[in-house]
């Protein structure tokens, strides 16, 4: 049900130095604007991330920039001067949403290239987007797949890719985050979950499993380094209206993106723990939970 998302050994925060000017060997192709390149970290727009906001701009990293959700809060942002560092896989889409962001007055604008399946990348990658960005208050991880089911029910290869991206992955960039964050204890990191992870469902128990492996995985993150003055937030989205939902049926019924994407932003400032979105599936999934196995498992769900 939120089908819109695109280790030992991890670099610790001290390894974070000026970005190496050589070329990447990571499969990484960090996108940086030229006149935001150009301009020192201390004199970016801080005049535009005052406007419409209480606090100063924010320094965000966005990893999955080109799901729905991501984009719908990169414009949130965007509009009142935050600075931010945006990856995806998909260089077009990718050169759109930093383009609109600049557009709408974000207070600088940095992007790279990357395949997020790549953990072994991860390190010189989120190394790169902190230094960029002078330091980091919040991380969205907005990354994922649907995938098929009845193809994963036939196929583990298949299984396996998608827990790879919705599970494996995220795990990868949130330890390296974690460290960073906790070391400096401050930090916001904001995890795209679903709803779909509480209980395993015919209709998608790969997928499902794989987000309730990461909600597990976000819960225990939170309660190591919420401690240390780092915030950890759970998303679990319904579905939403964006472009990956246009051939599901029901749509007309899905959550307006835009509303969503209002709702976490105001959710990340606050600090909030976990957020379902809309707030009316936190009621539908504990309906769902408390459903007996003997009933549940006679439902075409």
């Amino acid at each position: 049900m939120n089908p819109d998302e695109e280790e030992a050994g991890v670099a610790s925060a001290e390894t974070v130095g000026p970005p190496s000017t050589a070329p990447s060997t990571s499969g990484v192709q960090p996108q940086v604007a030229q006149h935001d390149r150009e301009q020192p970290l201390a004199l970016r727009s801080v005049e535009a991330g005052t406007r419409g906001s209480g606090h100063p701009p924010r320094k965000i990293l966005v990893l999955g920039a080109t799901s729905g959700i991501a984009e719908a809060c990169i414009r949130l942002w965007a509009k009142r001067g935050d600075a931010l560092y945006l990856v995806a896989r998909n260089p077009d889409r990718l050169a759109v949403v930093a383009a609109d962001a600049r557009v709408r007055g974000a207070g600088s604008v940095g992007s790279a290239v990357a395949n997020l399946d790549d953990t072994a990348a991860h390190p010189e990658m989120l190394a790169h987007a902190i230094n960029w960005l002078g330091g980091l208050d919040v991380a969205l991880l907005a990354m994922g797949v649907l995938g098929e089911q009845s193809q994963a029910e036939r196929s583990f290869s298949v299984t396996n890719q998608i827990l790879h991206t919705n599970f494996t992955a995220p795990v990868s960039l949130l330890t390296w985050l974690a460290n960073y964050t906790a070391q400096r204890h401050a930090g916001t990191l904001a995890v795209l979950s679903s709803v779909a992870g509480e209980r395993g469902r015919r209709s998608n128990y790969v997928y499902g499993s794989s987000k309730a492996g990461l909600t597990a995985f976000v819960d225990g993150l939170r309660n190591r380094i919420d401690r240390e003055g780092v915030r950890v937030m759970t998303i679990k989205p319904g579905p939403v209206k964006t472009a990956m939902t246009e051939h599901m049926k029901g749509r007309e019924k899905f959550a307006d993106v835009e509303a969503v994407a209002a709702t976490l932003v105001k959710a990340i400032d606050r600090g909030k723990d976990v957020v379902y979105v809309p707030g009316i599936w936190r009621i539908i999934m504990a309906v769902i939970r408390a459903i007996p196995e003997r009933v549940f498992k006679k439902l075409n769900l």
